[in-house]
C-alpha cells in the first residue's frame, strides 16, 4: 500500500491545502473547509483504490462529501470491474480532516493543515463525533507517562525521560474553559503552557520531533482528530493515549450530543462496551500498515503554509509510514499554467 498510493496521498492533501489557502484570512471558515473537501475528494477519486471513509466530515453535519461510509477511489465507481481487478485490491479505510483548523485559515493564523490517515480495512478506530481526552509525548516517554496520572506526575516523568528540568518543558493545551484547572496545574508544576485556539493534530505529532520545543499535548479535543493523531504517532514511535468523553458537563463548550445518557447509548450502538477505556496509538490505528499525510495550509511548527506566486504555488507536506518506518518532508512547486517561468524559491 505504501508503494502504490504513497505519492498520491501527498497530492490529495496538497490539493486540499491549496484550495483552502485561497480563502486564508477572508473570515469564512465554512467556505475554507468546503473547498478543501471538494479538492480532496476530487483527487482521491482518481486513485486506483477501493477506499471507505471511516472518519470524515462529521456525523452531525449531514455532509454531502467525504461523509462517514462514503466510498472513494476509481475502483468504487459503477464501471469499476472494467478498470480494476477488484479481487487483487486491498480495501482501505480512510480518516480525513481536509481543513484541520478552519478558524486558523479564516483568520490567517498559524497551524492549519490538510490531513488524512489510511490503513487496510478495519485498521482505524471508527471514532464517534465526540470529544476525547488526549495525552501525547515524545518517544522517550512512551509507556511511561499515563493519561490516568495527574499533569504534575506526568511532567515529573517527562522531565526524567527527556533529562531536562520541568521548567524547560512546554505543554500545548487548547484554550478552552474546560482546561482552566489543567492550565493552572501545569504552570504550578513549573512547566510552560503554549495555548492554541485550534489544530491539536499538529501539536500532537510535533511532540515526536526533536527541536519543535513541544514536549506534550494535554487536554480534551475532538475524537476523530485523536485517531488521526494516533496514526501518525504510532508510525513515529511517540506516545499517544485517548479516552472518549461522553459527558457534556465535562466538555462545557461545543456539541457532544443531547445528554450523557444518549451519548452512552450511542457508544453502545457502536459496540463500544467500555466507554471509559483508555486507547493507545496501536488500538486507535491497529492496521498492519498505517500511512499519515499532511500539508500545511498556513505555516506551523512542522511545515510552511501554501505560498502562491505568479502561475503557481509552493507547498510543504509530511508523509509518515509504518511500512517503511519513515517520515518524509516533501517540498513541492505546483505550476498552474503552461507558460515557462522560473521556479519560485519562496
Amino acid at each position: 500500500m505504501d508503494n502504490v498510493i504513497g505519492l498520491e496521498i501527498i497530492e490529495v492533501v496538497e490539493q486540499a491545502a491549496i484550495a483552502s489557502a485561497r480563502l486564508m484570512g477572508k473570515g469564512d471558515k465554512n467556505e475554507a473547509d468546503h473547498v478543501a473537501v471538494e479538492a480532496m475528494r476530487e483527487r482521491m477519486n482518481k486513485i486506483h483504490m477501493r477506499g471507505r471513509i471511516v472518519i470524515g466530515e462529521g456525523e452531525r453535519d449531514d455532509a454531502p462529501m467525504l461523509y462517514i461510509g462514503e466510498e472513494v477511489g476509481i475502483c468504487t465507481q459503477p464501471n469499476a470491474d472494467q478498470i480494476c481487478s477488484l479481487e487483487e485490491l486491498v480495501e482501505i479505510d480512510i480518516a480525513v480532516d481536509p481543513c484541520e483548523g478552519t478558524n486558523l485559515v479564516a483568520y490567517g493564523q498559524n497551524g492549519s493543515m490538510a490531513v488524512l490517515a489510511i490503513s487496510e480495512k478495519g485498521g482505524l478506530f471508527a471514532a464517534p463525533d465526540f470529544y476525547m481526552k488526549k495525552l501525547a509525548a515524545p518517544p522517550a516517554a512512551k509507556g511511561k507517562v499515563d493519561i490516568n496520572k495527574s499533569a504534575t506526575e506526568n511532567l515529573k516523568i517527562l522531565s526524567e525521560c527527556l533529562d531536562r528540568a520541568i521548567e524547560d518543558l512546554v505543554v500545548v493545551v487548547m484554550k478552552r474553559e474546560r482546561h482552566n484547572d489543567l492550565i493552572k496545574e501545569i504552570r504550578e508544576a513549573g512547566a510552560r503552557v503554549a495555548l492554541i485556539s485550534d489544530g491539536d493534530v499538529s501539536a500532537a505529532i510535533s511532540c515526536a520531533f526533536s527541536g519543535t520545543n513541544i514536549h506534550a499535548l494535554m487536554g480534551i479535543g475532538a475524537a476523530p482528530e485523536g485517531v488521526i493523531s494516533a496514526a501518525a504517532m504510532r508510525a513515529l514511535g511517540g506516545h499517544f493515549q485517548g479516552q472518549l468523553v461522553y459527558d457534556p458537563e465535562i466538555v462545557k463548550t461545543g456539541l457532544i450530543g443531547e445528554s450523557k445518557e444518549s451519548n452512552l447509548a450511542r457508544l453502545a450502538s457502536m459496540n463500544i462496551t467500555d466507554p471509559d477505556k483508555v486507547y493507545d496509538a496501536h488500538e486507535l490505528a491497529c492496521g498492519e500498515t498505517v500511512l499519515f499525510a499532511a500539508c500545511g495550509i498556513t505555516s506551523g511548527t512542522l511545515m510552511k503554509g501554501v505560498r502562491f506566486f505568479a502561475g503557481g504555488a509552493r507547498t510543504q507536506s509530511l508523509v509518515i509510514s509504518t511500512q517503511s518506518n519513515t517520515a518524509r518532508f516533501v517540498d513541492t512547486i505546483h505550476r498552474f499554467d503552461a507558460k515557462p517561468r522560473s521556479l519560485q524559491l519562496l
